[in-house]
């Protein structure tokens, strides 16, 4: 196959810690559709739960250390699979905006930031997707679709898998109550955000949930749990979900 980019893998921390499958997989689905990964050396957190309780200061550096990392790889994009971590690089320039030896420099770091299910189409797809028949439903990442605005992509991708029926459910853009270290701070609150999510989930019978954000898959994991569906419903990341499809370990 002809190398169609060169994209960097942005591995991020809970991604690396908790999912680190997610970012083989991730790997994987890039090298099926013609990218040559590479993962940047020296990169680091993207910063966003630093900028959550309010630690610019810290959150700066962090940024600056990763767009160091960047300039010194040929690559056409920086891929992420975090809706959380995609955002806050996104926001780089505006992070450092203040800074005129910065500013420029983050503002060509953004323009490359791109998440997995954005590059992937680009690339014309993944050809080929076959899952068992079953009825899903995909729960909106707030960062992805509100400071990254990528909605079309996901759901392109669901769409383009034969034999599964992607179902809305109903207030599809509202937060899970995950919300970085929302479900920390104000567990009770995020509780009840969870079970209106849930209720929702259920109403549309459907036996996956897909989701793009490591909060995200967190917080419908417990979800599943709190309602007694486990065994009968789960919850899974979108890179997983392709990888079925497309017979990917």
């Amino acid at each position: 196959m002809t190398k169609k980019y060169t994209v960097a893998l942005f591995t991020g921390c809970i991604m690396d810690a908790m999912f680190r499958r997610i970012n083989h997989l991730t790997a994987q689905l890039l090298s099926e559709v013609g990218c040559e990964v590479v993962i940047l050396e020296n990169q680091t957190c993207c910063g966003a739960l630093h900028a959550h309780t309010g630690d610019s200061k810290k959150s700066k550096e962090l940024a600056k250390q990763n767009i160091i990392a960047l300039e010194k790889e040929d690559a056409d994009f920086l891929v992420n699979n975090a809706g959380g971590c995609g955002a806050m690089l996104k926001e780089y320039d505006h992070l450092l905006a203040d800074e005129p030896e910065w500013k420029e420099r983050a503002k060509k770091f953004v323009e490359k930031s791109k998440d997995i299910s954005q590059v992937l189409v680009l690339c014309g797809g993944i050809p080929g997707m076959v899952h068992t028949p079953e009825r899903i439903t995909y729960q909106r990442s707030c960062h992805m679709t509100n400071v990254e605005k990528v909605t079309k992509e996901p759901v392109q991708l669901l769409n383009s898998i034969q034999n599964v029926e992607l179902i809305e459910m109903n207030e599809a853009g509202m937060c899970c109550g995950s919300a970085g270290v929302y479900n920390i701070v104000h567990y009770d609150d995020s509780m009840e955000i969870l079970d209106r999510k849930m209720k929702n989930v259920k109403d549309t019978k459907a036996t996956t949930i897909i989701t793009t954000n490591p909060g995200c898959l967190l917080q419908m994991k417990l979800g599943v749990e709190r309602e007694g569906l486990s065994g009968k419903v789960r919850a899974l990341h979108l890179v997983e979900y392709l990888a079925e499809a497309v017979g990917i370990d």
